[in-house]
């Protein structure tokens, strides 16, 4: 029977899920499996609301996002699971087995030489518990990150450092080091950047929406980055324009913009194996200022056309900007129960259009 079409077969069971303190439950019998994993910042407000105490609930323990994942029908999940002790690990793997779902890790770079050893066992834990790739993200929104062209320079050498320091590490562990495309990279400075390094444990996490922040397409960014994939953030986005430039914003599964079935179609054809992991962020649209100075002020050699395309896009796709997400006003609660609905939502959608 196909993983996704599995219906849960124990007859009047329930699996019971913890929000905000209290018990929602799911009828077990009705949730389909799909193949797409979740990535933990999907479920970034309920987390960052239990870490400051707001809400009731550990969902940031790999076990219980596993559950969790598990019990709203995820085929997989993506997320750090630091460095834990051999009963931990086991418990991690046996349930990621039962559960037939895909795990992989999420790290951090180490800072340095001496931080090497604590990177070790992060990938060596994430082996273990049953991980092939472990994502990275090394930088943020480079345009409010840097002032200075220089500052992103120095940036840029320093990354490569510490791959270097990295890639010894996965390599010795046989696991994918897989970097995220995260508005930081542009697709040049990305493929020097893997070149460099010249590994065959050190590829892309491959973002289906971030790059269009840095004015590149989003399709092209797929198709380039297709050959390095080792993993997917899935993701829709929605844009509208605004007086700096524009918005870009996650909205769920097929009520955006992007070709999902042909990027997905793009991946598989390079890597058949590989897994997609939903990274929808429940936020308001962020701005994207391409058209004020301090935007450009880490970019060099970008060509003027490369705006002109992506302003011509999203005035050929806007979406009005009232329709655009507009949630962090929102009493917490009130934002997790929109979170959670817009991850099934997703899941719905990956099983009934995108084949996952």
């Amino acid at each position: 029977m196909n993983r996704r079409e599995v219906l849960y077969s124990i007859a009047g069971s329930f699996a019971a899920a913890t929000i905000g303190g209290s018990c929602r439950i799911y009828d077990t019998e009705k949730v389909k499996k799909s193949w797409l994993g979740i990535a933990d910042f999907s479920f970034n407000n309920r987390l960052r609301a239990e870490r400051s105490g707001q809400m009731k609930g550990n969902l940031g323990d790999p076990l219980n996002f596993l559950d969790h994942c598990h019990n709203i029908g995820a085929g997989g999940i993506q997320m750090n699971i630091g460095v834990r002790d051999e009963a931990y690990i086991r418990k991690i793997r046996q349930k990621t087995e039962k559960y037939e779902m895909f795990i992989e890790g999420s790290a951090s770079l180490p800072r340095d030489m001496s931080g090497t050893e604590k990177f070790d066992a992060a990938i060596r834990t994430a082996r273990l518990a049953g991980a092939n790739v472990v994502r990275i993200a090394i930088g943020g929104r480079r345009y409010e990150q840097f002032e200075k062209v220089e500052q992103f320079r120095a940036f840029a050498e320093r990354t490569r450092k510490l791959l270097q320091l990295a890639e010894p590490v996965v390599a010795k562990n046989r696991i994918k080091l897989a970097i995220e495309n995260h508005k930081d990279w542009r697709i040049d400075q990305m493929i020097d950047m893997l070149k460099n390094i010249d590994s065959e444990y050190v590829g892309v996490c491959v973002d289906t929406g971030n790059s269009f922040a840095l004015l590149e397409d989003p399709m092209a960014v797929v198709e380039t980055y297709a050959s390095y994939a080792f993993s997917v953030h899935l993701k829709d986005m929605a844009v509208a324009e605004y007086e700096d430039g524009f918005l870009l914003a996650d909205v769920p599964l097929g009520q955006g913009v992007l070709d999902l079935s042909k990027m997905i179609e793009m991946l598989r054809k390079e890597n058949p194996g590989i897994n997609f992991s939903l990274e929808m962020a429940t936020r308001d649209a962020l701005k994207v200022p391409c058209l004020t100075e301090q935007y450009w002020a880490t970019f060099e050699n970008v060509p003027g056309s490369d705006l002109a395309c992506a302003l011509r896009y999203v005035r050929e796709n806007a979406s009005p900007k009232q329709t655009l997400p507009k949630v962090d006003h929102l009493p917490t609660d009130k934002l997790v129960q929109i979170e959670e609905a817009n991850i099934k939502q997703c899941l719905a959608f990956a099983m009934e259009h995108l084949n996952l």
